[in-house]
Formats: C-alpha cells, sequence, structure tokens
C-alpha cells in the first residue's frame, strides 16, 4: 500500500514549532494554551469552536464516534511494540500508589519517562523512534516498586523483568522502525507486527499473496489488518478482527460505531455499517467498500477516520496503525478548499510530470476545512494538521480522494508557539522574515490544501505496477512526491488568478522556510550522532539537498555565514520552483514505474547523513530558545444529557490536565491484555 500521508506538516516541516501567532496578549499567549511542558514536547489543548450550535443529533452523533475513537487506544501501544501495555501499566501503578518520596530527582525523572510514553504510546519516541533512555535507575525503579503491595499490580507481576528489560537495557528493542539500507528491518525493528519472521520470508509471503492477485484491477491492500507470525515453523497472519486479535477492543469499537449508525443519515449510516462489517470479519475488501462510500460521501456535516489506515510505522510498508479522528466542518473556512478541488483538473493538466503519469481525467477530488473533535490512536496526542484518503491507488483512481485541514490544530499551534524567537535566530534576511511573518500562516494553510488535496491524488501507475514496490522507500517518496506538487503549484500565477494568493511572495515566504528547515532546522530534532531516519524529515531534506545541489551552478540556494552562525538563503526563487518541477518529474516517473533502485539511490544520497558539525550548531541554537519541538494535544471532554430516557443536549468541556486524562484513558478505555 502507498501511504498518501495523513501527517503533521506544520510541526513537522513547513513552519516547524515556530508558528506565525495570529494573537498578541498575554491571554492569547502561549500560557493560556500549553497545559504541560516536559522533555522535548509540550501538550497543547484545543478548543471546537461551533460545536454548540450544532444540531442536537451531530452532536449526539459526535458522541459516539469520539467515543470510538478512545477505545482503540490500546491497540496503538500494542502495536507499536509487544510490551508497551505491561510497561505503561506497572507505570501507572507505580504512578498512582508510591507513598514514598515524590520531590527526589529520581521520582520526578520517572514521572518525565510515564508522560513521555504515554505521549509516544509507548517506550520509543514518536518520531525518531528510537527507544527512551530512562533517567532514573533500575536499583530505585525496583526500589520504587517494592514499597507498592503486590496484589496492586495483579498479573503485571508476572511480567515485571521483562518490564525491567525492555526499559533499562540498551541494548534490547532500541529501536522501533528501523529503515538502514543492509539490515532485515524485520528482524531489527522492535514494532509488534511482526513476530519470528524475517523480512525476506514477510515479504516472500506478500508477494506470494500478490501473485496470486495480479491481474486485479481492484487490489487488495495486503497485510494491512494483520500480524505476520511464524507458528510450528509455519508463516500465518493474526487478523485484527472481532474474534481475532484485539478482539476486546475492537468490540467496544464496534458497540459505539453501531450506536453512530443508529442517529446517522444516508449515506453515512451505511457507510458506518460497511466499517463495521469490515471489523467484524477483518475482510478487506469490505474495508474496500467502506472507503469507497467514505470518499463519495461530500454531503455528511460530521465525518470521521477510524481503523488502520497508515503504514508509516512498517518498515515493509503493509501494515497499518490504528487510528481515529472525529470532525465537522468549517464552513466559512471552506473557499480555499472548494476552488483547490474544482480546479484539480487544470492542475493535473499542468503538472511538469511526463503526461503518461498524469490523469487523463481526475475523479472524485474534494476537499474541506474542519474542525476536529476528537483524536484517537495514532493521532493522539500527536495529530497531523492534513488528511488525505483513501490510500489505495485504485479507489483514488477510479473514485477520488477526501481531503481536510484542520483549522482548530493550526490555529492552538499558532497561539501555543506565540512569540518563540526562532524567526529572529534562523532567518537571517530582514525581507524574508516580514515575508514570513505577513504570509506565512497562508503559505503553511495552502501547502497542506494542495499537498493533501492535489498532491497525494495526483498521477498515475503505470500498467502493471500495484504501489508497493518502491518497499521501505515507498513512505519518504510518496511525501516527496505530494510536498513537490505542492511546493511547485505554491509559486503558479494561477493561485494568484484564483484569488488564492495576493501575489507570489507567499510562494517566497513557504520556499524560504522549507529550505531551511529541510537543510537546517528540522536537525534539532535528530539526537546527536543519529542521521535521518523519519519519513518526513527524509523527504523534506531529500528535496532541499536535491535542489541545494541542482542549483549550485546558479547560485540558488546558499549558505551564508554571520557573527559565527550559518544560514541558510533563497536567492533565486523562479528558478528553485522550476527545480522543484524537475525533482517531481523523477519522483513521480519512479513512483510510476515502481523503480526501487532509483529511489533507493535518491533517498540515500540526499534524505539520509547529516553533518555532525552543522547538527551539533542547529541544536546549541535551537534549545537555547526554549523551544519544544515537538507538540501533542488534550481532547475535550463529553457528556450526553439525558431527559427521561432521551438525548437532550451533548455538553462539551475542555480539560487541562494531561496526566489526568491520560490516567482516565488507561482507567476506562483499556481492553486488552497485558501481551498480545
Amino acid at each position: 500500500m502507498m501511504k498518501k500521508a495523513i501527517r503533521n506538516i506544520f510541526m513537522m516541516g513547513l513552519f516547524t514549532a515556530a508558528a506565525y501567532s495570529c494573537g498578541n496578549s498575554s491571554a492569547d499567549g502561549e500560557a493560556a494554551w500549553i497545559v504541560d511542558r516536559f522533555d522535548d514536547i509540550k501538550v497543547i489543548r484545543y478548543e471546537v469552536p461551533g460545536f454548540e450550535a450544532l444540531p442536537l443529533e451531530e452532536k449526539e452523533l459526535i458522541y459516539y464516534l469520539a467515543e470510538a475513537a478512545k477505545c482503540g487506544r490500546d491497540i496503538l501501544f500494542d502495536q507499536n511494540f509487544k510490551y508497551n501495555l505491561a510497561i505503561r501499566r506497572t507505570l501507572e501503578t507505580v504512578y498512582e500508589h508510591y507513598e514514598g518520596d515524590r520531590t527526589a530527582a529520581e521520582w520526578a525523572a520517572l514521572e518525565k519517562y510515564l508522560k513521555k510514553v504515554w505521549f509516544a504510546n509507548g517506550i520509543h519516541h514518536h518520531y525518531s523512534n528510537d527507544k527512551f533512555v530512562p533517567e532514573f535507575t533500575e536499583s530505585y525503579f525496583r526500589s520504587v516498586v517494592s514499597t507498592i503491595p503486590t496484589e496492586r499490580f495483579g498479573s503485571l507481576n508476572e511480567l515485571f523483568e521483562e518490564v525491567c528489560a525492555a526499559i533499562f537495557n540498551p541494548s534490547l528493542c532500541r529501536t522501533r522502525l528501523n529503515q538502514r539500507a543492509g539490515d532485515d528491518l524485520v528482524a531489527t525493528s522492535c514494532n509488534n507486527y511482526y513476530s519470528g519472521v524475517t523480512q525476506a520470508e514477510a515479504e516472500h509471503f506478500y508477494a506470494r499473496m500478490a501473485a496470486a492477485d495480479a491481474g486485479n484491477p481492484e487490489p487488495v491492500s495486503y497485510g494491512l489488518n494483520s500480524q505476520l507470525v511464524k507458528c510450528d515453523g509455519k508463516v500465518q497472519e493474526r487478523v485484527w478482527k472481532i474474534g481475532g486479535m484485539y478482539s476486546p477492543a475492537i468490540e467496544k469499537i464496534v458497540y459505539w460505531l453501531k450506536k453512530a449508525a443508529a442517529v446517522a443519515k444516508e449515506p453515512q449510516k451505511t457507510n458506518i455499517e460497511a466499517l463495521i462489517s469490515y471489523y467484524e470479519t477483518g475482510d478487506l475488501t469490505e474495508f474496500d467498500r467502506y472507503n469507497i462510500g467514505w470518499v463519495r460521501d461530500t454531503v455528511s456535516n460530521v465525518d470521521f477516520v477510524n481503523g488502520f489506515i497508515e503504514d508509516y510505522g512498517d518498515p515493509l510498508g503493509r501494515k497499518a496503525s490504528w487510528e481515529a479522528n472525529v470532525n465537522f466542518m468549517d464552513k466559512e473556512a471552506c473557499h480555499r478548499t472548494e476552488v483547490i478541488s474544482e480546479n484539480a483538473q487544470w492542475f493535473e493538466d499542468h503538472s511538469p510530470v511526463a503526461p503518461e503519469y498524469r490523469k487523463e481525467k481526475v475523479k472524485g477530488v474534494s476537499a474541506k476545512v474542519i474542525t476536529v473533535a476528537m483524536l484517537g490512536g495514532d493521532c493522539y496526542p500527536a495529530t497531523p494538521i492534513g488528511i488525505n484518503l483513501p490510500n489505495a491507488d485504485w479507489i483514488r483512481k477510479e473514485h477520488g480522494s477526501k481531503s481536510v485541514t484542520i483549522d482548530n490544530i493550526t490555529y492552538a499551534y499558532d497561539k501555543a508557539a506565540h512569540g518563540n524567537g526562532f524567526d529572529e535566530e534562523f532567518v537571517l534576511r530582514a525581507d524574508d522574515r516580514e515575508r514570513m511573518n505577513q504570509y506565512g500562516k497562508l503559505a503553511d494553510d495552502l501547502h497542506t490544501d494542495l499537498h493533501e488535496c492535489l498532491g497525494h491524488g495526483s498521477g498515475q501507475l503505470a500498467p502493471g505496477v500495484k504501489g508497493g514496490e518502491l518497499r521501505s522507500y515507498g513512505s519518504t517518496l510518496e511525501e516527496a512526491r505530494a510536498d513537490l506538487f505542492a511546493l511547485y503549484y505554491l509559486g503558479d500565477a494561477k493561485l494568484v488568478e484564483l484569488g488564492l494568493i495576493p501575489s507570489l511572495d507567499v510562494a517566497k515566504a513557504g520556499y524560504a522556510h522549507y529550505i531551511m528547515n529541510g537543510l537546517m532546522t528540522q536537525l534539532a530534532r535528530i539526537e546527536p550522532g543519529k542521521n535521518v531516519e523519519e519519513s518526513h524529515m527524509r523527504n523534506r531534506k531529500l528535496i532541499a539537498e536535491w535542489c541545494y545541489e541542482h542549483g549550485a551552478a546558479d547560485n540558488v540556494i546558499e549558505w551564508v555565514e554571520q557573527d559565527g552562525k550559518r544560514y541558510v538563503v533563497v536567492n533565486d526563487f523562479d528558478k528553485l520552483r522550476t527545480l522543484f518541477g524537475e525533482l517531481l518529474h523523477e519522483v513521480q516517473r519512479i513512483k510510476s514505474e515502481g523503480d526501487y533502485e532509483a529511489g533507493k539511490a535518491l533517498v540515500e544520497r540526499y534524505g539520509v547523513q547529516v553533518d555532525p558539525a552543522l547538527h551539533a550548531e542547529v541544536r546549541k541554537r535551537y534549545y537555547a530558545l526554549g523551544i519544544e519541538p515537538y507538540g501533542g494535544f488534550v481532547n475535550p471532554e463529553y457528556e450526553l444529557v439525558e431527559r427521561d430516557g432521551r438525548v437532550v443536549d451533548v455538553r462539551i468541556s475542555y480539560p487541562a490536565d494531561y496526566t489526568e486524562q491520560m490516567l482516565n484513558y488507561s482507567k476506562n478505555y483499556s481492553f486488552l491484555p497485558n501481551v498480545n
């Protein structure tokens, strides 16, 4: 499966944590929006404007879908690592029942570690995939645990040694996702998508399935909803469905989806029932049926994502993490995305890619701006700001795709980043800073719209190409393709003609920031001594490094040193746009032809290696500003108001305690055993 990314472009790239603030009073500043800070993370509250004004049936639908979104939390923890649930529950038991000195430095370190585990849905960093290094000792941890009655831990007692080994042994489960060329990516990745199998065995297993499906114009996304295991020497799947793996959690999800179906209107009611059928049977053709109905539904005001969707966490690009998102339309803000959708064919026809790899007829493209009402699974606490689905190439070609930009999330990021000093530190030229201050938010929004709505939906595969040929490089190259499409058209005069931007200064703001981030500032997120591993970061580095090298003769992009600090500046924005188009042409060719070797060479040459001296400088300057490079959210809470057995309203509230929400979710939405 090729991923049409549901990713956080705002925090992960185009305009890093140095957001462009729309507030200027202390009441609207970061203190009012940030509810917790620890390590490299800030936790932000988001609001749901317009919820109170929704009709009662839509409020009730949101309530049921929100409950379903919370019920799959344990699934993601377990998918990320076999012992994550045991580790989380052991730490939570310690946190809730330890009666010793809570002022000690090691207790503070243990508390921070637990918060990081909650945030990352496991013991590996949500972005770098590296295992967390505890700042408390194993002897301290054992001593704390020894003070708590064993009955508090229940069945966790049987797993205590495995928990300690996973946390404290640096040689075990070092990375959740290894993408290093030449390694057995399955054996060296600690996610729970595979058990007892090698990369070669997994690839052979699915190659046989694909071969049996050859010629099918509607190919199934084999492996999407299962764990691949070896039992008694035989490789087989454990399917994620009712009656299969993760059944207790999926049963709860289905319970709430049935409640939602009972109040939903057509066509959404039928779509929800198709999703329920998929969960009940594990049949991937039912998931395709759901996706086709979902993408065709452009009339429902309330919408949602729920299921095994994105395969970024699988080094082979097959297994999908569980995620959920509940939202409703921001009708006043939808003009921008409506204009883009209406002109989708023009953008496709004028793309710089080879004509044979353009869609002759763009079908079913829709886009809207939404207000998110609940985040779950791989969308929580860290979340995307843009969504483009479904992922199957044949569905996108025949039925279209649906894209959203999440406005209340970008607004919350803006508020939380007010006045952080990033631009003053890293943007050398005053005219660049001025354009970014004036047009940065607009450039960001348009890049997201173009990336999600058109970029992922553009192009087509050559006859006979299924879409999985790029393997471990597929995620990076798909993100590069969508980013390049968006960057190329951000600088097109057509956007001025359509009234989407006042001038091409918007593109200049976006280009300057993108190149600076790809070459330099995103390095703040990488630990010393590491190379770039995460697919979105590789994508941005690939684009920026390739453009720097190929524009060197004309000095399109320049490194400037001033007062002992290095800066990246763009000298020729028009030529940079031409370079974006040339690289898009090649990346689309690689995807369309399934050219694995060319894709591998492109990613490995431009997207992976880090200059240690530059890396050290960026981290020093960045962290001196006191900015956390990652952000995530606490969800609102909803309460049914009933009278005489009837629902008469749904109340919304905004908790501001990250720890309290996490403990509440662990208590009330935890349905799986410690090890699955």
